[in-house]
């Protein structure tokens, strides 16, 4: 694996961690998640930084968020019991879908 990608891929992992935290944080209203959120946050800016001296911000920027999306959505349901409608798996699909076609077929996308 390139290591933009690495980058990218614990990017995406930090980002993930600090959503996550933020909903436990309640708000801001509990400290160690809140702490969680701020440093997760700051790890994964750095980590996009990092990707980004490899590839364009455009497409790390779309696999980031896509990908940050589909895994708070399964985190959602998972932990804290958010129901998925037809219409938003569908969509999660569609994302996952975009990401495979920028991946797959896009000469902008740096392999």
């Amino acid at each position: 694996m390139p290591i933009h990608y690495l980058y990218l891929l614990l990017a995406i992992v930090a980002e993930t961690i600090g959503t996550t935290a933020l909903q436990a944080s309640q708000q801001f209203t509990r400290f160690g998640p809140s702490v969680v959120v701020v440093i997760s946050y700051g790890i994964a800016f750095y980590l996009l930084a990092l990707a980004l001296r490899f590839m364009p911000v455009g497409v790390a920027y779309a696999i980031w968020s896509g990908l940050g999306i589909v895994l708070i959505a399964l985190i959602g349901l998972i932990l804290f019991g958010q129901k998925l409608d037809l219409a938003a798996v569908i969509g999660l699909g569609l994302i996952i879908a975009g990401i495979v076609i920028i991946q797959l077929f896009s000469n902008t996308a740096s392999h």
